[in-house]
């Protein structure tokens, strides 16, 4: 047989011994995330459920869901050992010296005035956002008129077409 002929079944053979090396090296991380539990750590399950564990024996580990419920799982049911942390953060609500950070509502407290932004703007024209009377209705309309008609006055542009020979 040539050596062309055996390289495909070569690649073949190399690239099954590449996908099971690497799901083995992903079984002995989650196995060894699994020996890592002790009393007190925070874990998750393969179902989603966020728990405290309580004790840790050899295939089994006991877990504290909540206040008087135990639960007893086999240690291939846990998903991920969570840090502190990380747990805290979602199950209690409490994000870690996130509080520091807070953005105030308003800018002005920024800049360092105390007047409130509408204050510095009042120069500008402020816009009406009610709704108008008849009266006003038609001073608009007759505004538009003759806004309309200071337009008819002056040539109108065409597109390039002239009427010149």
């Amino acid at each position: 047989m040539s050596l062309v002929t055996l390289l495909p079944f070569i690649v073949l053979i190399g690239a099954m011994f590449l996908m099971t090396r690497s799901a083995k090296k992903k079984q002995q991380q989650a196995a060894d995330m699994r020996n890592q539990m002790q009393p007190g750590s925070g874990v998750r399950t393969i179902g989603g459920m966020y728990a405290t564990v309580k004790e840790v024996s050899e295939d089994t580990v006991l877990v504290d869901a909540g206040p008087g419920v135990e639960l007893l799982f086999a240690k291939n049911a846990i998903g991920a050992v969570l840090s502190d942390d990380e747990y805290n953060r979602i199950v209690h609500g409490i994000e870690h010296d996130l509080k520091s950070d807070v953005v105030p509502d308003d800018a002005s407290s920024l800049t360092g005035t105390d007047e409130p932004a509408a204050a510095a703007d009042s120069d500008e024209k402020s816009v009406d956002l009610g709704k108008k009377d008849e009266k006003d209705e038609a001073e608009d309309s007759s505004d538009a008129v003759s806004a309309e008609a200071k337009t008819d006055d002056e040539p109108k542009k065409t597109d390039g077409d002239t009427d010149a020979k």
